[in-house]
């Protein structure tokens, strides 16, 4: 009897532990690196310092809704790894948002590690993780359950759905500079409500990454506005403001942006298909963010 209990003892307590190393193999998507009172001003100020002392370079920066800032960063290391795969420039940038919560400032930042494996890159991103750790601290992961780096790899929201590879085309010119210069200049003019938030080049590639605010104004369609898509679906006590801003990839000739029922799911994975703070609040989203994002694309004249 005291042989079986043993037994039973070890085999509970191998279990334990192997379920603690599963989930400690789960990635989530947002890192939470502070929650304390402070002036928007003055830790924006403090967020851009710490991150520039690390050795990030600030690609740009933005308020997409009053109570919520987020700037994007960069380094040399990053932009190689982002040129190295197959639109592994999507991964060219890290959000940092800082979102007012009642008396509070969110620091929150994109998880590299998680982006790394989302989008199909052939370095994990650790040293990048370990320097936004380093600039701005790391309470805990948040955004979803978590997915293993195979799950991530492989990832699509259900049956049906786009996968990473299964991006939107969104206009083809005849050269990657004219491409680069028609985006350039369709975002200085704000068409589709789309303006520019960062470029990023990355070295040795014909890739480049445009960071996107989208804005619909007051007669646009606001199934493409930043605002109201984190209205509906980001409504958890820790917000999820780093998915911001958007992106569009010029790959070569062409441009891209990834599907948006790929691009929002990622960073939403566990979000309810239907009910409350569901995807069938933004069913329009996936359209209009195309067609705002294709305009903001195309020639003029086209």
């Amino acid at each position: 009897m005291k042989g079986t209990l043993k037994t039973i003892c070890f085999i509970g307590v191998a279990a334990a532990m192997a379920a603690s190393a599963h989930a400690d193999d789960l990635l989530k998507p947002f890192i939470l690196a502070s929650n304390a009172p402070g002036s928007m001003a003055a830790k924006v100020a403090q967020t851009r310092a710490a991150l520039q002392k690390e050795g990030f370079t600030i690609a740009g920066q933005f308020a997409p809704y009053p109570g919520a800032t987020v700037i994007c960063v960069t380094d040399a290391a990053l932009k190689t790894d982002a040129g190295l795969s197959p639109m592994g420039g999507f991964g060219a940038a890290q959000h940092v948002a800082l979102t007012q919560v009642g008396n509070s400032i969110q620091v929150s930042y994109t998880n590299p590690v998680y982006m790394a494996n989302a989008y199909r890159m052939k370095k994990d991103l650790t040293g990048v993780a370990a320097k936004l750790k380093a600039a701005l601290g790391d309470e805990k992961s948040y955004g979803a359950k978590g997915m293993t780096a195979r799950q991530l790899r492989h990832y699509h929201y259900m049956f049906g759905m786009e996968y990473f590879t299964d991006p939107s085309k969104l206009a083809t010119y005849p050269s990657h500079q004219a491409a680069v210069q028609a985006v350039e200049a369709n975002l200085a003019a704000g068409k589709g409500g789309v303006t520019q938030v960062y470029q990023i080049n990355m070295p040795g590639s014909q890739q480049t990454l445009f960071g996107v605010a989208m804005n619909a104004g007051a007669n646009g369609n606001r199934d493409m506005d930043d605002h109201y898509i984190m209205s509906q679906i980001d409504f958890k006590p820790i917000k999820s403001t780093p998915y911001l801003p958007y992106e569009m990839l010029v790959d070569g000739t062409k441009v891209y942006a990834l599907a948006a029922r790929f691009r929002i799911a990622i960073d939403f994975p566990d979000l309810a298909m239907v009910g409350s703070h569901s995807f069938v609040n933004i069913m329009g989203a996936p359209a209009a963010i195309r067609d705002a994002l294709a305009t903001a694309a195309r020639a003029s004249g086209s």
